[in-house]
């Protein structure tokens, strides 16, 4: 009895499946990957509190994530804001509660997404107040003075696809109730790359301007033509953005000669009189 039925369920497994739209007839489409092309960091910030090290983190198109544990487990904090792109985070060096994140990734591909402004926590991010700047669309840093939680800067590189006359550098002296702009691009098309102050001279601060533009078929990175001058420089205020001074090869010894593209400068923590510039040469157009 047991070998013919052996022999039958060999036969049977030799003969060729059959697969064809009917045998998928059945089944729905579901995701099995990311949500969105923009999957990916943008923003960090974290402060110790106590003996626990809370952290922030900006997603490209996901919101704003935290942590109480070092980072061992996250939850979501900002998924009831209209819009989910992220830019930039900052903890008010004076009192850890009080957060602020910008809107609109930094980062400029061809697939991030926009952001509405500035906003600001006052309970470690369970509530967040939209302050301001709606129209920056994207927010590529924020600077809290550590010696004064009222003042605060924004690095606003401004809009990705058009030209933009809300660009540059803002400022609020009364914790984001007003703002602003102390620094402006050469032209339409410049706005804020990065910005960095002196944590013991928190008066003094570098700002890169960067002079860039996407197009559905091209992306420039300085000047629109090889021989077309760049909005790009660096830029540099001892009196908390009053009045600027900008720098280049002439001026301070060992930048690069321009024309330039996206900067982004750094000052030493631990040794604040060391300043670190990272210059892009300007590129004038890609097929990016």
């Amino acid at each position: 009895m047991t070998v013919p039925w052996m022999l039958v369920l060999v036969v049977a497994s030799q003969q060729p499946v059959k697969v064809d739209s009917e045998t998928i007839s059945g089944l729905g489409a579901r995701n099995i990957g990311s949500a969105a092309m923009s999957g990916r960091v943008a923003a960090l910030a974290a402060v110790h509190e106590g003996s626990r090290l809370t952290v922030y983190v900006g997603a490209a198109s996901g919101g704003v994530w935290k942590s109480v544990n070092g980072g061992t487990t996250y939850k979501p904090v900002f998924d009831k804001q209209p819009v989910q792109s992220i830019g930039a985070i900052a903890v008010d060096p004076k009192n850890p509660q009080v957060v602020w994140v910008g809107t609109g990734e930094a980062w400029t591909r061809n697939s991030v997404s926009i952001g509405d402004g500035v906003y600001k926590s006052s309970d470690g991010g369970d509530n967040w107040t939209n302050v301001g700047l709606k129209e920056s669309e994207r927010v590529a840093k924020i600077l809290v003075d550590p010696t004064e939680s009222n003042v605060v800067y924004v690095c606003v590189p401004g809009k990705l696809w058009s030209d933009s006359d809300v660009r540059g550098v803002y400022k609020t002296t009364d914790g984001g109730k007003s703002w602003t702009r102390v620094l402006k691009g050469a032209n339409t098309s410049t706005g804020c790359s990065m910005l960095s102050l002196d944590p013991q001279n928190p008066k003094t601060i570098f700002a890169g301007m960067w002079d860039f533009r996407r197009k559905g078929w091209t992306f420039r990175s300085g000047g629109d033509g090889p021989a077309a001058a760049s909005g790009s420089g660096l830029f540099k205020s001892t009196d908390g953005g009053a009045s600027w001074t900008e720098l280049d090869e002439k001026s301070a010894q060992g930048l690069t000669s321009k024309p330039w593209g996206r900067i982004a400068v750094s000052v030493a923590p631990s040794k604040p009189n060391v300043v670190y510039a990272f210059i892009e040469a300007a590129v004038p157009k890609n097929g990016l």
